[in-house]
């Protein structure tokens, strides 16, 4: 698929067919989220992959309510049928390690040097590869937030040491053709570039 193809077709997918993905791809998708840049190449990012139907269902029975879970909503029921669950994660301490080093010119880990948290930033770069992977695939995925109060219970469930933290999730899978959620371009128009560019200065 053309690149510009596969921006253009790019959507977060919220409603998946009941059919496994190829190994392979997955095996892309994440050799392509190595490629995102990163700060000082500090590569401080991590994947959990829950590919199996046991690991996807101790996913959804770890973050969702049990009521939601024997009764699940349209997003729910949806998203649950996504054979692969990717968990990005970041480690901040691996940038303020690499930024110590001799090449970089700091001498300490001090946190308060970065004006933002490049380590999710970095991550999330990786992930929207992975998302961009899926599309050049045929296949669908959606980017989106591990519930605050869950993310104790997610580490436990799935080992995630302390020296991760998740920054987000990702389902992959067969898309199954809607109307989009209500959010989506499918249904709420995208800013004009003129509304979001700001040519030599903002005003």
């Amino acid at each position: 698929m053309e690149f510009q193809d596969v921006v253009d077709r790019r959507r977060m997918i919220r409603n998946y067919a009941e059919r496994p993905v190829d190994p392979a791809v997955v095996d892309r998708a994440l050799r392509n989220a190595t490629h995102a840049p990163s700060a000082g190449f500090s590569q401080g990012w991590g994947f959990l992959v829950l590919d199996t139907p046991e690991d996807v269902r101790r996913w959804w029975t770890v973050t969702t309510d049990p009521a939601s879970l024997a009764a699940p909503d349209d997003w729910l029921t949806g998203m649950m049928r996504a054979p692969v669950v990717i968990v990005p994660c970041s480690s901040k301490a691996a940038y303020l390690k690499r930024y110590a080093e001799a090449d970089k010119g700091w001498t300490d880990e001090d946190e308060a040097r970065w004006t933002v948290p490049f380590w999710h930033m970095d991550a999330a770069m990786a992930s929207l590869l992975i998302l961009q992977t899926a599309v050049d695939e045929g296949l669908g995925a959606c980017f989106f937030g591990i519930p605050p109060e869950r993310v104790p219970a997610v580490r436990a469930e799935f080992a995630i040491g302390d020296a991760f933290d998740p920054v987000g999730v990702i389902t992959l899978g067969h898309r199954v053709d809607d109307t989009g959620n209500a959010g989506s371009p499918a249904r709420r128009a995208r800013k004009p570039l003129d509304d979001v560019v700001h040519r030599g200065s903002w005003g």
